[in-house]
């Protein structure tokens, strides 16, 4: 008989090919809930390297064994009229096809319920067609059929020139409700109120700002009595669809607020898009004037962006509470005005973010379906907990409720950058863009997104677009510098470092390209500087330029020092630098990546749908 009938009747093809279907199995099973487990990577690889020196010896085992009535025996001591090798073949064959149908269930649940997926447009007005193309503002396509609308800050005309709050909250609840349009693309307040106290044209301001409609108005505030004027006006032909005035108390503020918006959506639904009724209204919540008041002036306090402002705003908004402490919006505000004392180093995390995490809790308890809320847990999770997969569910539910909303947008792209989706992120950048296209903080962010996926020529681009839009961006220039590094441009990036103060983004970049030009002895000292600041901001710089001149130990001992003092957030930020490729692929990086939940598998399981209208 020859050898490959022998192997054929002992069933040794039927045993690899079950065999190989297990293995199938518990490498799929490990790769997938291992680190939902907290279980290491290096535990995969143990699975995997087990399964494959068990192979051959299975095998051998197979050859040299046979299954009996009477038990296991060794093939030479059974007779060949008492082989029941074909029943063997018959059992092996129904547990290989167990296998492989438990196998299959297993990917189809995989990937439908626990690998992340994201769907985003293939085409069509939201998202470039072209993503490798810089955007700028007012060069959309021009066969873009989408209805786009402005609200623009609303002129105070009330005797009293603090109440400028009000007629600002007026404007911005109206955009507000109108961003939950679906058919609507509604540019961002930022964007929008960049034309305040500016004398432009109508056709201007909807030039720069790429949109076919425009809403404005005044408020006149007086005691209790409040008149809302307001217009809608068609940008292309600069014709006034309607216009409305509204003679109320503060009492019904909230119901002008509701008409308008209801009204706008209607006028421009029957007019362009030949549909009747509004479908489901927006509606705003009605409170009491004194609490909706002072919550329009803390987060008018909150936009100017300044220490005091943020001290302003945590003052009136609770004194807003104690009078209604049921009103969500104040909540989620109080909770945006401690988190940003405690990002511009105004207030330690100890001190603000528990009083800054009671207060999104509170909101969202009262008002689960407010996406921004949900979006800022979501960041919240993310930035300072460290738990990408709650920030993740929080994101996603916030996107399904307003996809179109500025906030949620970029809280979204963010954690897209932090999952190292990169590509997906500058898609969500590009698509926030169209948006809010005069805001610099947007531009700087698709930068970001453009330099770590290594897009140096439209990083380049949106980064004069930023600094055209505010010159004084400083992080903007430090970007810059480090875009042309990349681009071997040192000259010009020395250039823009020289326009940056000196901080530590500045000595990074002064470092670098010392070692660029040779230059050790400065290369040297500038390193000494950042250390002997012992200030844990530079800390992660520290790693930064060991990791870059190629002294890994010291790279990784500052590295657990940045970590230690400023959270797990700034291994991204060495996952992300292109620089670093090399330091990357050091062990030790994946090992430190892996114990803080941010290695590549890791993030992998992480499922995060993002899906935009189209």
């Amino acid at each position: 008989m020859s050898i490959f009938s022998e192997l054929k009747r002992r069933n040794v093809f039927r045993v690899a090919i079950a065999y190989l279907a297990l293995a199938w199995l518990l490498t799929e099973v490990a790769g997938t809930l291992f680190p939902s487990f907290g279980i290491p990577d290096w535990g995969f690889r143990f699975v995997v390297l087990v399964l494959v020196l068990g192979f051959v010896p299975t095998l051998a085992f197979s050859w040299a064994y046979e299954i009996t009535p009477e038990g296991l025996k060794r093939e030479r001591e059974v007779q060949r009229t008492e082989s029941i090798t074909h029943v063997t073949a018959k059992r092996l064959d129904g547990i290989t096809i167990g296998l492989l149908v438990m196998a299959l269930a297993f990917v189809a649940v995989d990937r439908l319920w626990i690998t992340p997926r994201i769907t985003l447009p293939q085409a069509g007005p939201s998202v470039q067609a072209e993503p490798s193309q810089s955007v700028e503002a007012g060069t959309a396509d021009s066969g873009n059929e989408q209805i786009s609308i402005a609200v623009m800050p609303f002129v105070n005309m009330s005797d009293d020139p603090d109440n400028e709050y009000f007629s600002d909250g007026v404007s911005e609840e109206l955009l507000n409700l109108l961003a939950r349009i679906p058919e609507l693309r509604v540019i961002s307040r930022s964007s929008a109120f960049s034309f305040k106290d500016k004398a432009m044209k109508i056709s201007e301001i909807a030039l720069q700002l790429d949109v076919t409609h425009v809403l404005e108005g005044s408020v006149r505030k007086a005691g209790d009595r409040v008149r809302i004027t307001t217009q809608l006006i068609e940008t292309g032909s600069d014709k006034h669809l309607w216009s409305e005035t509204y003679d109320r108390t503060l009492n019904d503020v909230f119901a002008i607020q509701d008409e308008i918006a209801s009204t706008v959506v209607e006028e421009l639904k029957v007019r362009l898009l030949g549909m009747q009724g509004v479908g489901e209204k927006p509606t705003s919540r009605v409170v009491d004037p004194v609490v909706y008041d002072r919550f329009l002036q803390g987060r008018y306090f909150i936009n100017q962006g300044s220490a005091e402002g943020y001290r302003k705003a945590i003052e009136v908004l609770n004194r807003a509470l104690e009078q209604d402490p049921s009103y969500a919006p104040a909540w989620s505000e109080l909770h945006r005005a401690y988190v940003n004392q405690v990002t511009n180093r105004q207030l330690g995390p100890e001190e603000a973010l528990p009083v800054a995490l009671e207060a999104i809790n509170r909101a969202i308890e009262l008002d689960p379906e407010d996406a921004v809320s949900l979006s800022r847990l979501g960041w919240f999770k993310m930035r300072f907990e460290g738990d990408l997969a709650a920030a993740a569910r929080y994101l996603e539910q916030a996107l399904g409720l307003e996809p179109g909303n500025g906030i949620v947008l970029a809280n979204a792209a963010s954690l897209l950058g932090t999952l190292g989706r990169i590509d997906q992120a500058i898609t969500l950048e590009e698509w926030a863009m169209q948006r809010d296209p005069l805001n610099p903080t947007s531009s700087f962010n698709l930068c970001q997104a453009y330099f770590v996926g290594g897009r140096f020529e439209d990083a380049e681009s949106m980064l004069r677009k930023t600094l055209q839009l505010s010159p004084n961006y400083l992080t903007a220039s430090a970007l810059m510098a480090r875009v042309l590094y990349n681009k071997g441009e040192y000259d010009a990036a020395r250039e823009y470092l020289e326009k940056t103060p000196q901080t530590p983004l500045r000595q990074l970049g002064e470092a670098m390209l010392h070692f660029a030009y040779g230059e050790t002895a400065q290369f040297d000292a500038a390193l000494d500087t950042l250390i002997h600041q012992n200030a844990p901001m530079t800390y992660p710089g520290i790693a930064f330029l060991y990791a870059f001149k190629g002294e890994y130990d010291q790279a990784f001992e500052w590295l657990q020092r940045a970590v230690g003092s400023m959270g797990p957030h700034v291994l991204v930020n060495a996952r992300n630098a292109p620089e670093l490729e090399e330091f990357r692929k050091d062990p030790r990086f994946d090992k430190l990546l892996t114990e803080y939940g941010l290695s590549e598998r890791q993030l992998s399981k992480i499922r995060f749908q993002v899906a935009l209208p189209e």
